[in-house]
């Protein structure tokens, strides 16, 4: 009796395990992406029905794109990305070091996090502040 309860269980277990990935080839399969015109390594694999997703909403991409680290995300679907360069000053013959912040959307799909260096493009303006959207997280934070 022990052994065909034990059977019954493992039975089950592997079940479930296929019911499992089943599902998973599902969400696979749901995923469609849209061709932004960039090449991305790192594309989003989460499905978001976000309108202002330049994957999976209707969002175009133009522009400028810049690199940069996430500085802030405690705005709704909203991350601050800096980046520093180098400027020339000629009298001096010296070189300043310069920092940029740019307000970016942020979508679900991508869900970029403080400290994650993230690429930017430039697209219409989404309000005031916003008219750039995160296309690629290049390195996660630890």
């Amino acid at each position: 009796m022990a052994e065909k309860i034990h059977s019954k269980k493992s039975s089950n277990a592997e079940v479930k395990v296929k019911v499992e990935k089943k599902k998973t080839e599902k969400k696979v399969e749901k995923v469609k992406i849209r061709d932004i015109g960039i090449d991305v390594k790192n594309p989003p694999t989460e499905v978001c029905n976000d309108e202002k997703c330049p994957y999976h909403g209707h969002l175009k991409i133009r522009g400028r794109i810049f690199q940069g680290v996430v500085i802030s995300d405690r705005m709704n679907k909203t991350v601050v990305v800096g980046w520093e360069y180098l400027r020339m000053i000629k009298k001096l013959n010296r070189y300043m070091r310069c920092r940029t912040k740019v307000i970016a959307h942020n979508p679900p799909c991508i869900n970029a996090r403080e400290g994650d260096v993230v690429r930017i493009a430039e697209c219409r303006p989404l309000s005031k502040t916003k008219s750039f959207v995160v296309i690629e997280v290049v390195k996660r934070a630890q």
